[in-house]
């Protein structure tokens, strides 16, 4: 009794000794800075919005942020590119509540690749998908070289560091700001993944994804208001133009599915604002990304 006692109390000590003395390696940080080269301010909104619920909003407080959230994974590996996941958030948003809500960074961490998610701050808290200054030619090739500088400025990548495969990510009206990189941002996108967010720019995505070296993917619902007849509209443009493209619905979605189809559309049965978490949908895709790396 007396051994056995001792042993437990010694294994005890020791579990003791880990969790007091040595903290286990947080699996990612987050870091934030500012940008002029973000969304807003911008004039366009420099007097408010009449937005879409019918409420006016002040520029203070909804067009007035230029924060940039990062979250760096632990172990990521330096080298001569850094690959780039930027997410926008949609309506009654901003970062700090998109990350959490949505469990972003947990997502972009357990999905093991050897990159760096970026949030952009956009309309915060609003329910407005104007994109700002990414309509502005070259702006979001400008919000990567801060993003960069950053980046380098905390040691977080090499000095010499330049950027390497980008994925789109977004969900509901993060539809415009990312529409409007695509056609305006002069800097190379790989991939787009959107969550029920196809609500209008048809054209540029379907345009987009028609490019054989690229990679898009939409997650949509019925409850959107829109996405799941745009997708109907989209793939009815894709037969038309010869475009081979997969369609699945989200109980049949597993690796395989997503790595086979360059273009995949998933319907989901559930609710527009729960279909990126719970289960992790995000980390999904990125790890069947075709382009993002493995730390």
């Amino acid at each position: 009794m007396r051994t056995r006692y001792c042993k437990y109390f010694l294994t005890g000590y020791l579990i003791g000794i880990v969790f007091l003395g040595v903290k286990a390696q947080e699996p990612y940080k987050i870091l934030h800075f500012s940008s002029s080269h973000n969304c807003f301010p911008d004039t366009a909104r420099d007097h408010g919005y009449l937005d879409g619920d019918g409420n006016h909003l002040s520029r203070e407080g909804h067009y007035d942020d230029s924060s940039v959230l990062l979250v760096v994974p632990a172990g990521l590996r330096m080298g001569k590119t850094v690959d780039l996941v930027v997410w926008f958030h949609g309506w009654h948003n901003s970062i700090d509540t998109a990350i959490q809500f949505y469990g972003l960074a947990h997502q972009f961490a357990a999905s093991g690749r050897n990159a760096v998610l970026v949030l952009p701050e956009a309309a915060k808290n609003a329910a407005d998908s104007y994109g700002g200054k990414m309509r502005q030619e070259g702006m979001f090739k400008f919000l990567v070289a801060d993003v960069l500088e950053e980046l380098r400025r905390k040691r977080v990548v090499a000095p010499d560091a330049l950027a390497g495969h980008i994925v789109l990510a977004g969900h509901s009206g993060a539809y415009s700001a990312m529409a409007d990189i695509l056609e305006h941002g002069r800097q190379g996108v790989d991939e787009v993944f959107l969550f029920d967010a196809l609500y209008g720019r048809l054209e540029t995505f379907t345009q987009w994804a028609e490019d054989r070296s690229h990679h898009f993917v939409h997650w949509f619902t019925n409850t959107g208001y829109g996405p799941d007849k745009m997708s109907d509209t989209m793939m009815l443009r894709l037969r038309q133009d010869k475009i081979p493209y997969g369609m699945s619905e989200e109980s049949s979605v597993y690796d395989r599915v997503i790595k086979d189809n360059r273009i995949l559309f998933i319907h989901s049965p559930r609710e527009h604002n729960v279909i990126i978490n719970d289960p992790d949908d995000f980390a999904l895709l990125l790890r069947n990304s075709f382009w993002l790396g493995v730390k």
